[in-house]
């Protein structure tokens, strides 16, 4: 009897060992998944705070609220599980998946670099189109951007999911479940609070400025007001040229040949860390241009053939 509790005892002692151990792993974890994720994460930042332009002020913190609890459900009940369950069930899908998003990515990263310079156009058409648009209510227009949020996050969110689980695929599940979890909390705070700041900074800086602050603070105010608009500019360009960066590393590191390419050149350039993220980022960028290009005139191929071929069922309906 002692000694069939003495061995138990040893068991109990043993899984508090594992448990330790892996509780001890957990923020490594989440610090090395949090700095692999973080230009999507920074995509994710400068993307959302359009969303909420041109509505109600006293609506916009509400807003990013909704986008930011569907965000987190969407990480935790969907998305987590179902990482945890492809890679049990089939593991040999992460990689794919993780390719189709970064091509993804890519191809929205070349959409927004070829709106910047075809402006132009864009409005010329917007314009000419003017006369066919639909007029809708604050709110409807309020739901329609939510949507619209929640949908763009949603890919980003699965790409974040999928790179965390890649990174703890071989650690208990134990650890596997507390780093995704505490991966889509910390992130979905850290970037919806920062967006909240963003959008609240120019509310803040008009309130700054009023006359009955001292001329320092009143200038500072002023100062917040006028570089808004230039810092969601910048952000703009920044969010795009991450998606670019981080949709084309996600797939060379799934092709062998590009994969050791990067790994190379980085080790080349070890003695230089600095140097070596900025060449490999801009390597990065520049083939996530150029295969989101590609992908645009595949899409724009697809969608002619789908268009004429439902021109003609129509006219043989008709």
């Amino acid at each position: 009897m002692a000694t069939g509790l003495l061995a138990l005892l040893d068991d109990v002692s043993a899984l508090v060992k594992v448990s330790a151990a892996s509780l001890d792993d957990v923020p490594a974890q989440v610090a090395k998944t949090t700095g692999k994720v973080s230009g999507i994460v920074i995509d994710d930042t400068a993307v959302t705070p359009k969303y909420v332009v041109g509505l109600d002020p006293s609506r916009e913190l509400s807003i990013i609220y909704q986008i930011a609890k569907k965000s987190l459900i969407n990480k935790i009940l969907f998305l987590s599980p179902a990482a945890l369950l492809l890679g049990f069930f089939a593991p040999w899908a992460i990689g794919p998946i993780l390719m189709m998003g970064g091509a993804y990515l890519c191809f929205e990263g070349y959409e927004k670099v070829h709106s910047m310079f075809s402006k132009h156009q864009h409005a010329d058409a917007k314009h000419s189109q003017g006369e066919g648009l639909k007029m809708i209510t604050p709110e409807e227009l309020e739901k329609t951007r939510v949507q619209g949020a929640v949908r763009t996050d949603l890919i980003l969110s699965a790409e974040i999911v999928a790179i965390t689980y890649a990174t703890v695929a071989d650690k208990p599940l134990f650890t596997q479940i507390a780093v995704m979890l505490a991966v889509a909390v910390f992130i979905t705070i850290a970037v919806y609070g920062f967006v909240g700041l963003i959008v609240k900074a120019d509310d803040l800086g008009v309130h700054m400025a009023k006359d009955n602050h001292h001329p320092q603070i009143r200038s500072i105010g002023r100062g917040i007001v006028t570089f808004m608009p230039h810092f969601l500019k910048i952000l703009g360009y920044i969010g795009t040229a991450a998606m670019l960066w981080v949709g084309a590393e996600i797939i060379a590191h799934g092709i062998p040949f590009t994969s050791h390419a990067l790994d190379n050149l980085e080790q080349s350039l070890a003695h230089m860390p600095a140097l070596s993220w900025f060449v490999k980022a801009t390597a990065c960028g520049i083939g996530g241009l150029i295969l989101g290009a590609v992908i645009e005139k595949v899409v724009v191929f697809i969608r002619k053939i789908v268009t004429r071929y439902q021109a003609k069922e129509t006219q043989k309906i008709g």
